[in-house]
């Protein structure tokens, strides 16, 4: 790699942000056919990376280096205009409008009359996507794709800018098994045709699967740049999060006491039917199963944001009102949902307010929150789970990731649950707030807490989990004890080649 020609770099970036240094004297380059990982700890300055390449942000000292040459971008379109394309999390496209319209937005072929020719544009994408080997109708609505497909799209926009420089941002988050995959496997066909990636993810066995070499991030400062095969996993952790990470999975053993949650024949028609199952107190049980299989919906159901077709929920005996959130939390459940951003936080309030919500009647005094209060219990809570805020008063936007999950915890802790169900908690964390997390979970059972955890981590059920519950298209297959649990014997049960004992 070393004789592949530099297409982007960074040159001694500085970036602050009032008294936080996002960005310390970085040296990052991108080379031709070259699959870079840039990695780090949430806070460590990836996404600043990103935005300074992108032209988001201009450093205050350093250089951003275009083909050998120092350049200033004045905002994302100078970038674009380089070559330089950013394929983030969450697509950014019009659902309303077809895929081609969403390639060439605002600059569409025309016609005589400047009409729009939607023939050529639609030849044009049908080309893109045959040199991508992706079978998507260039006329087909963006609404209704996946976000594997969406993803795609953005990557066909790319290429219609003539992008040479493909910047992931954790776009595989969302993703099943088989669509990583098949987005992996365009990503290398750019790759072998000389256009560098620059990878970012907390999955390291994407980061081992895809990338040649690697780029890790601490406090704003590169701590390792090198070939990817002078390292192992673990390697790679310690070099991430600059300590001895002694454990990813810190289990306790756990009492484990009377049945707290229990599940008979629940059924929601078109999303799962038939689910029974048991959580008890001092138990992790994990709820396993492919992309789609039924996992999240069960656990809204069980919470009652979604209704119910049949079957009943009891919580330490108590029959739980169908539909009924407020009935969930007074009976001692928690939901930690899927989606922090959107279901988990309200991302323009304070952090304080946001860590509260759950216990706002308490904290009301004649129709008025009472901001002592509430300061009180954010800053006992946040310290409790080692959040890192600049101050409670900020947005809780302004916050990485994890720092952010552990608010939506803070949030629900407070509540002292009896029964906390957790869906993907360390979904787009690093691995040392994940094994923070672990630690929590691990520390609840122990103190009575009943966890239900989904997870599409197989590493982290193994890790974690007294019992592992399988389901698949909607129905639970197989019920595996902490020793029956593999790797193998979940995924037989998830795909169908084997089945289980129904819980």
């Amino acid at each position: 790699m070393s004789g592949s020609t530099t297409l982007l770099a960074l040159n001694r970036a500085t970036k602050s942000y009032g008294a936080v240094h996002a960005l310390r004297e970085a040296t990052i380059e991108l080379r031709a056919g070259e699959a870079r990982a840039l990695l780090g700890e949430n806070g460590a300055g990836k996404s600043t990376v990103v935005k300074v390449m992108a032209g988001v942000h201009r450093p205050d000292l350093g250089t951003v280096v275009v083909d050998g040459e120092p350049v200033v971008f004045h905002g994302p379109q100078d970038a674009r205009d380089a070559g330089i394309a950013v394929i983030y999390q969450e697509p950014t496209l019009f659902p309303d409008l077809s895929v081609a319209e969403n390639v060439f937005m605002g600059r569409q072929p025309l016609a005589k009359a400047r009409r729009i020719d939607r023939r050529a544009m639609h030849r044009m994408v049908a080309d893109l996507f045959a040199r991508l080997g992706v079978p998507l109708a260039p006329e087909q609505p963006v609404r209704g794709l996946s976000i594997a497909d969406q993803q795609l799209v953005e990557i066909a926009k790319a290429l219609s800018f003539d992008a040479r420089v493909l910047i992931m941002d954790e776009p595989t988050a969302a993703l099943s098994g088989s669509e990583v995959d098949r987005l992996f496997g365009v990503v290398r066909t750019l790759r072998d045709r000389g256009a560098a990636v620059m990878f970012i993810s907390h999955r390291l066995e994407e980061v081992f699967a895809l990338c040649d070499t690697v780029t890790v991030m601490r406090d704003g400062a590169i701590t390792h740049s090198g070939e990817l095969a002078d390292l192992t996993p673990d390697q790679l952790v310690r070099q991430m999060v600059g300590r001895q990470l002694d454990q990813l999975f810190p289990k306790e053993e756990a009492e484990v006491g009377e049945v707290v949650l229990e599940v008979d024949r629940l059924t929601r028609e078109g999303h799962f039917v038939d689910v029974s199952f048991a959580v008890r107190k001092g138990e992790i049980v994990a709820l396993s199963g492919l992309v789609g299989a039924g996992r999240s919906e069960v656990a809204r159901s069980i919470f009652g944001i979604d209704r119910r077709d049949a079957g009943e929920v009891r919580v330490a005996g108590t029959r739980l009102r169908a539909a009924s959130p407020s009935a969930a939390m007074a009976a001692g459940v928690a939901l930690v949902p899927e989606d922090r951003r959107h279901q988990g936080l309200i991302m323009d309030l304070s952090v304080e307010r946001n860590a509260t919500m759950t216990l706002v009647n308490g904290l009301t005094r004649m129709g008025l929150i009472r901001r002592g209060s509430e300061r009180a219990v954010a800053t006992d809570w946040t310290a409790r789970l080692q959040t890192k805020v600049h101050r409670l008063s900020d947005p809780v936007s302004t916050l990485s990731g994890g720092n952010q999950q552990k608010v939506v915890l803070a949030k629900w802790l407070a509540t002292k649950p009896r029964l906390l169900i957790v869906d993907e908690p360390t979904q787009g964390i690093d691995v040392g707030t994940k094994a923070e997390i672990h630690g929590l979970l691990s520390q609840l059972a122990s103190e009575g807490v009943a966890v239900l955890m989904i997870s599409s981590e197989l590493p982290e059920v193994l890790g974690m989990a007294d019992r592992v519950l399988v389901m698949r298209e909607g129905r639970l297959v197989a019920a595996l004890s902490r020793e029956e649990a593999t790797e193998e014997s979940i995924m037989f049960a998830a795909t169908g080649q084997q089945m289980g004992v129904a819980a």
